[in-house]
């Protein structure tokens, strides 16, 4: 067997790979079969686009468009791949295109990247590149279609492909929906008028002037351009051995049945079976295997046959290829055969994305289920509808149902799935003609998943198919057979519900036998132990079966009615109840993305180009791939690659740290804290110190214990996942590992008096004033991760005499400057922190970047050798610690009209185990807490410190809790009450009189209190109260669906700190601009280089008025400019604005008198003369300031508010958000674009917090959400179906800087009108339960929604038990 198989080795040995990059040849002849296309792409090309985000093709960074050649059809079919999931050997032969090759600056930028640009779709830029070459690949496939040809400048793509194109593409920063109006203005079927706010036109244009406007697009020129010379290459696989790994691509079955022999000794332990190699994205894999066996060559396993029987689908067929072949017509099907295809195929569109769906494959994904139990929605449609599998072991073939396929042990390594058989139909219903009685076929797919296009596991999926009948006494509909197939929901595999069917078949459908078959599935569908939400799950069995067969369960009076009504047979009148049925169910599974919404802004030309919405500088850049993260940034030669080693135990001594035997080779060297020459910091600044590593005791799960280096960061990442810390307990005191043990334990950070917030009025006083009180009612608040899209990024580069030069992607470069010097114990002029732009901060890379810059400066200080790391996701979000949980015991007093006259706030902050940022807590909760007037205010904030990763700034910190509790608090008085919470929120809003008691001079001049305007006028600009009542009026005749609306303001306080800048003005007239602020996406240079040219057009000379163009904001550099601070609390940008323009002013009175002199020589003058005059004259054309903000000016409110309006589906727990509207105060804009970029970005975010992303962690605080298969945050299909929003452009602030605001964070605390317009649907979800249950709600104990109010958490609140309760209430007759 052995000599066979190496026969067949021998004489499939081909030629080299090649393949093309952006028509650029590739050939290599030695390839490690493990390398992916994105670290071939990033090492080896100059194209650094395709960026590593998550490395499970769940976000889109990665995507490329894959091209194929069809010599036979001379056909080239393009698809996009997640490139972090595709082996390099298997694009021999194809064409791959990322974002530069779709457009550039040297080639000229493409119309999608101009439109992304224009749009204001690109904030950090780190998702961009895939999100445009998802377009683009949308784009290219519309335009081969033979739909009919488009209106000139639009392509074949309908507004809905547009949506979808993106739908599996993550992006932190912008809340889509510029994005989606990117994509909607290239689809034939756009109304111009529902494209958002742009750059192109100004509103009431005409759509032809927009047109005109718009980047010119033409659909012929769409292609991809597959290289010619590619065309004359073997397409066949490649086939190659390289340093004892090889890379099969067998091309007969013979070929595949003689290589799996080759791993006879192994058990296949050293063999691995790849088409698309998908599966590494959810089954992580550690070591490279000895041999990969590549199957798309195979033609057995590729087919796709249709005859009278069914449909065959190869198991190397991607599923994107088999939705294709599922929906294509076909001469043997009849219409219900066809309706099951298009729903099998209709439910596969949301199995992952599109990009991974174009490259896994059918058979890979059923392999998975039946051998690793993956939660498989494939496994289950396909089981529902009787799929057969065809199996190869050696020469011996075998046809098996999917159901016994599924159940027997994992198939062995040397069997291969061939190919599965779906049956039709038709052929299998039995039609009793001689009793003349009608059958129906019915089938229905279903799944409940966080996210609605897909892109997430289910939490359970089904599908049924069913035969019906009308009897023959029009008794009812009886179920001649069924199949239901539930999975996904804690058990090995997906099953048939047996039990169930056997009940069903035969029986005439009614409330009764309904309520005894769900009872029935009720115990059939039960998680296994450890599932997370196990009653959830099994909830959602018997709310998919009651959807599925409520409808054909009627009295028969109706059905007579049915007939009456002109139905030519009962199948008429089946179909008719179906289709309501299916309706309903269509909608709640495929809901439309967005609507037309509103962008109110006003531009102001007061200070020109300030005010003006200009595109965020450097956008076409970001979409191309062109702008420089800190990972893009070259290698120097002799580079290193480290990565941490971090505790796994909460608290314990570190003896050793050893290597496993599958350790990779390349290590280089161990970095711990016996190799640091100076002071062992990771982090330091006025807000403390913490360690770099763990000096012989870790602290917490999570505490860097080393740092191992590598030759790759492949080898790098790989030695740290297998390194094994010897660990020692003995006589430590056990962790503490919650903030009630801190309490118990008196473990807290004490915070320093200048921190400690204020009280407000007298509480007993107040107390004593109320009517009603509620004593000691309790919240808790879980932890948000950062997510943003590039992980933490540093390279030090050693430079001469000591010195050192460290790249971070930071938002502290000043911090990371004085950390490093102090851990090298060099001065701080011998190290250099350069930092140009962030991939997404979010406070995540103000303090936790610090240690990991820290500790490549380190690594390249002692080998004197660059290193770099790019830290993997996982790592992460295990080390970042994330948003402050806590702890919330409070206390209210309230007059019976709602008025609230004291409350008392307990909270505990678990600050982890090092201070971090968490002194700042207090304060920041204080100023959201008194947003309300509540009479009097009382808290006693305690920052614990427990023995958990230390949590750090998140956006809003302190401030998005603040604002949730106050929400609760409101909640709970107005459901004390009985009345309307919109009426208790406008009863306590603050007068400008207890503004300023609550906030003092922060509180400004009265005019500028807009909070009761903006209260009002959003309540008009989104017909709030006409919404109210209609939505009772929906809720009144909806059983299933319940609305809700809620209205809430924001009044957040900001501090201005001081900023460095400094403007330099060239010989040839060009502006160079730094500043202290870093560009994290939210816009800051953008708005400094309109600063700049505004203030240097004070000269009033000619060509000024094209100074914008001459500026350019160069990156942050610690040793160019000092005091730079930290890039935070949304105020970075107007304060370095300000600096610019002191810089300006300096430099404009330097010019004035060389200015008059030139007039009265030449009449005129043109400002490249004034300059090179100057340079002449020796003027100093360089001007430093430090902008230091007055007491007057340090601290300003932010004032807005949002109505949003939630549909929750009561079957499932899903929360639809159909629309947002936004008003908020910012003052005079900047730049209005950047400022509404802004507000819905971190309005979407907050989203997120409210309603979606669970942190949870394990009881010793280990993260065990991994990356983006559990961690969920906002997706194109979540955000608010409308979202409106408009900018108040206010007046003169005359403490601002030119009267702007700020608007980086205030908005994102307005999300809580999401999980507040849930909570109003869930009260009439409950007071219908209470109906049904005999019960009386309007008594029942207040129920505070948890955070986030995930799908699982509103379900519980609506009830896990609402169908049996509802048929139990149907039964009795009500």
């Amino acid at each position: 067997m052995g000599e066979e198989a190496t026969e067949t080795r021998k004489e499939m040995m081909g030629p080299q790979l090649v393949f093309a990059v952006n028509g650029q040849r590739f050939e290599l002849s030695n390839v490690d079969p493990s390398t992916t296309l994105l670290q071939f792409l990033r090492s080896q090309t100059p194209f650094k686009s395709v960026k590593l985000s998550c490395g499970e093709g769940g976000c889109g960074a990665c995507v490329v468009l894959l091209s194929k050649y069809d010599s036979v059809l001379d056909q080239v079919e393009d698809f996009t791949v997640s490139s972090c999931l595709t082996l390099l050997c298997s694009v021999n032969g194809c064409s791959i295109t990322t974002a530069e090759g779709v457009g550039n600056s040297k080639a000229g930028f493409h119309p999608i990247q101009e439109r992304f640009a224009g749009f204001h779709a690109s904030q950090c830029g780190f998702c961009t590149p895939g999100m445009c070459v998802s377009l683009f690949s949308a784009l290219v496939n519309a335009d081969k279609t033979n739909r009919p040809q488009p209106r000139p400048g639009f392509s074949k793509l309908t507004v809905s492909e547009a949506e979808k194109a993106i739908a599996g593409n993550l992006c932190r920063c912008t809340g889509y929906r510029p994005i989606a109006d990117a994509c909607k203005s290239f689809a034939a079927d756009v109304d111009m008028e529902d494209l958002g706010f742009n750059s192109f036109w100004k509103n009431g244009e005409t759509d032809e002037v927009k047109l005109s406007r718009l980047p010119k697009y033409n659909h012929n020129n769409a292609s991809s351009k597959f290289p010619e010379f590619l065309k004359t290459e073997i397409k066949a696989g490649a086939n190659l051995v390289s340093g004892g790994h090889g890379w099969y691509s067998p091309t007969s079955v013979k070929q595949l049945q003689s290589l799996l022999k080759m791993d006879d000794n192994n058990d296949g332990t050293s063999m691995k079976i790849v088409v698309g190699n998908t599966g590494t994205g959810y089954f992580k894999e550690l070591q490279a295997y000895e041999t990969y066996i590549d199957l798309k060559h195979v033609p057995e396993l590729s087919i796709i046959r249709k005859d009278q029987t069914g449909i065959e689908i190869g198991a190397a067929v991607t599923i994107s290829k088999a939705i294709e072949a599922l929906k294509e017509k076909n001469e043997y099907e009849f219409h219900q055969g066809k309706l099951v295809f298009k729903k099998i195929a209709d439910h596969m569109e949301k199995i992952a994305t599109p990009f991974v769906r174009n490259s896994g494959s059918v058979g890979g994904n059923l392999i998975m289920a039946q051998r690793k139990q993956f939660p498989s929605d494939l496994a289950t449609i396909l089981l529902s509808v009787g799929t057969l599998v065809n199996i190869m072991t050696g020469d011996k073939l075998e046809k098996l149902a999917l159901e016994e396929f599924l159940e027997m042990p994992p198939l062995h390594f040397k069997s291969v799935l061939l190919s599965i058989k779906i049956p039709f139909w038709e052929s299998r219903i039995s039609s009793d003609i001689s009793s003349g009685t009608d059958t129906k076929l019915l089938f229905e797919t279903y799944r409940a998943a966080p996210r609605p296009l897909g892109n997430a596991l289910p939490y359970l999926n089904a599908a049924f198919l069913t035969e019906v009948s009308l009897c023959s006494n029009s008794a009812g509909v009886m179920l001649n057979n069924c199949q239901l197939a539930f999975g996904a929901y804690g058990t090995k595999h997906s099953i048939r519900a047996r039990n169930v069917e056997e009940f069903l078949t035969g029986k005439v459908l009614s409330v009764g036998v309904l309520y005894e078959a769900i009872k029935l599935l009720g115990t059939t569908i039960t998680p296994e132990d450890g599932v997370s939400s196990p009653a959830y799950r099994s909830s959602l069995a018997v709310g998919f079966l009651y959807e599925f067969l409520s409808p054909l369960v009627d009295t028969p009076a109706e059905i007579f009615n049915g007939l009456l009504n002109g139905y030519d047979s009962a199948e008429g009148f089946i179909d008719s109840k179906v289709k309501q049925n299916n309706g309903q169910s269509d909608e709640i599974k495929l809901p439309p993305l967005l609507s037309s919404a509103k962008q109110v802004i006003q531009s102001s030309k007061e200070y020109c180009p300030v005010g003006e919405p200009i595109p965020k500088s450097g956008a076409a850049i970001q979409a191309s791939g062109e702008a420089v993260y800190v990972d893009d940034i070259p290698s120097p030669n002799n580079c290193l690659y480290g990565a941490f080693i971090y505790s796994r135990e909460p608290l314990a001594r570190v003896k050793g740290i050893n290597f496993n035997p599958g350790s990779p080779d390349g290590v280089a060297a161990l970095i711990t804290a016996q190799d640091i020459p100076g002071k062992n910091v990771g982090f330091s600044s006025f807000f403390g110190e913490e360690p770099l590593y763990a000096d012989e005791v870790a602290q917490c799960i999570g505490d860097r214990v080393a740092f191992v280096i590598a030759d790759t960061q492949k080898h790098a990442n790989l030695a740290a996942e297998l390194a094994v810390i010897d660990y020692d307990k003995e006589n430590l005191e056990p962790p503490i590992l919650s903030v009630e043990e801190a309490v118990e334990r008196q473990s807290f950070f004490e915070v320093p008096p200048f921190l400690c917030p204020e009280q407000v009025g007298d509480f007993s006083k107040g107390m004593a004033e109320a009517d009603h009180q509620i004593l000691s009612a309790k919240l808790k608040l879980g932890s948000q991760y950062y997510f943003y899209m590039e992980t933490q990024a540093a390279l030090a580069v050693p430079d001469e005499d000591n010195c050192i030069v460290v790249y971070s992607s930071t938002q502290s470069p000043e911090f990371t400057h004085d950390t490093i010097a102090k851990c090298l114990g060099v001065p701080g002029h011998n190290v250099r922190v350069i930092m140009r732009r962030v991939g997404g901060g979010f406070g995540g890379k103000a303090i936790k970047s610090v240690p990991v810059a820290t500790a490549c400066a380190l690594a390249a200080y002692k080998l004197q050798r660059p290193v770099r790391i790019y830290m993997n996701r996982k790592t992460d979000m295990i080390m970042a610690g994330g948003r402050h949980p806590m702890k919330i015991t409070y206390s209210v007093g309230f007059k019976s009209n709602g008025k609230i006259t004291a409350l008392k706030l307990d909270i505990l902050i678990d600050a982890g185990i090092y201070s971090d940022v968490s002194f700042i807590m207090p304060e920041h909760m204080a100023g959201t807490l008194r947003k309300y007037d509540w009479g009097a205010l009382s808290f006693d904030i305690k920052i614990c410190k427990t023995n958990l990763p230390s949590r750090s700034a998140m956006r809003a910190p302190g401030e998005v809790q603040a604002s949730f509790i106050t929400e609760a608090v409101i909640e709970h008085v107005a459901s004390a009450l009985s009345m309307e919470v919109d009426s208790v929120r406008s009863i306590n809003l603050h007068t400008y009189n207890s503004l300023d008691l609550f906030y003092k001079s922060n509180a400004g001049e009265p005019l500028e209190y807009t909070l009761p305007s903006i209260w009002d006028k959003v309540a008009t600009s989104s017909s709030f109260y006409h919404r109210t009542e209609m939505i009772k009026e929906f809720n009144r005749s909806n059983k299933w669906r319940k609305k809700g609306i809620s209205r809430v303001p924001t009044v957040h306080e900001v501090v201005v700190r001081p900023t460095p800048g400094k403007v330099s003005i060239l010989k040839d007239g060009s502006i160079v601009v730094e500043v202290g602020g870093v560009e994290l996406g939210q816009g800051l240079w953008t708005k400094v280089k309109q600063m700049a040219a505004y203030a240097l057009s004070l000269i009033q000379c000619g060509g000024t008025d094209w100074l914008l163009e001459k500026v350019r904001v160069i990156q942050a550099d610690t040793l160019s400019l000092i005091q730079g601070g930290m890039t935070a609390g949304s105020t970075t940008s107007e304060s370095s604005c300000e600096a610019v323009r002191l810089c300006c002013n300096v430099l404009v009175e330097r010019l004035t008198a060389l200015k008059e002199k030139l007039l009265t020589q030449m009449g005129s003058i043109e400002w490249e003369t004034l300059i090179m005059q100057a340079h002449l004259s020796s003027v100093n054309l360089s001007a430093s300031s430090l902008f230091i903000p007055g007491t007057s000016s340090t601290a300003y409110l932010n004032y807005g508010a949002a109505v949003s309006e939630v549909e929750i589906n009561l079957l499932t727990g899903e929360s639809t958000i159909l629309r947002t509207d936004i008003i908020y105060d910012c003052g005079q804009s900047l730049n209005p674009a950047v400022d509404l970029g802004q507000i819905e970005g971190a309005y979407v975010q907050g989203i997120g917090f409210f309603m979606l992303e669970e942190y949870p962690t394990n009881s010793e605080g280990l993260v065990l959400a991994k990356g983006t298969w559990s961690y969920k945050i906002p997706t194109v299909d979540t955000i608010p179906k409308q979202f409106n929003v408009e900018i108040l452009n206010t007046g003169h602030h005359q403490n601002r800087v030119l009267s702007s605001k700020a608007s980086g964070e205030p908005p994102l605390t307005l999300a809580i009108s999401v999980h507040g317009a849930t909570m109003a649907a869930i009260k009439e979800a409950r007071q219908q339960l209470g109906l049904w249950s005999g019960l009386d709600e309007s008594n029942s104990t207040f129920q505070c929604l948890e955070v986030p109010a995930t799908m699982p958490v509103v379900k519980e609140q609506c009830g896990l038990d609402t169908v049996h309760k509802y048929l139990e209430w149907k039964i009795k007759g009500r």
